[in-house]
Formats: C-alpha cells, structure tokens, sequence
C-alpha cells in the first residue's frame, strides 16, 4: 500500500516552540518519545507515553502524518493508512 496523505504534510525543516510534549508540559507529565504533525507542527507524545497526545492530536483534527521528533530519527507514519513512509 501506497500512503495517500503525502499532501497533507505542510510543515518541513520545523522548529517547534515546545520543547517537549505539549499538553504533558501543561499538565506537569512526564513522556517517553515525541513525534511531531506534519500538517500543524504540533508536538504530542508517543504511544509508550501514558498520555498519548500525538495519536490523540490525530484523533481530534484528522491530520494523518507524523514524523519521529527524537534525535537521529526520521521516520513518518501515516495513521489512516497505518504505515511509515520512505
């Protein structure tokens, strides 16, 4: 299967403001892995995360990719087609 939401990604070279999981940093949690939404820029926490706010980010806006925002990482996963992009 071919990822069909490429065109969705909007945000390239992104610099964040947050320097961590967005909601957790509200809240005073704590987060394993981040990842970053490829349509917005918003960070949110991985699955492994108690809070997953990056899967639950996509839940609520419908933006489909994301990309590992952990150091020496570059993967995307698309979560409507549920695979990880070359």
């Amino acid at each position: 299967m071919v990822c069909t939401h490429r065109d969705t990604i909007k945000v390239e070279n992104f610099e964040p403001g947050e320097k961590g999981c967005e909601e957790c940093l509200k809240s005073g949690d704590s987060w394993v892995h981040l990842r970053i939404c490829l349509t917005c820029g918003h960070v949110g926490c991985c699955n492994q995360s108690k809070n997953k706010h990056a899967t639950k980010h996509f839940e609520e806006t419908g933006h489909p990719v994301i990309q590992s925002y952990q150091p020496g990482e570059n993967w995307k996963y698309c979560y409507i087609d549920r695979e990880y992009l070359k």
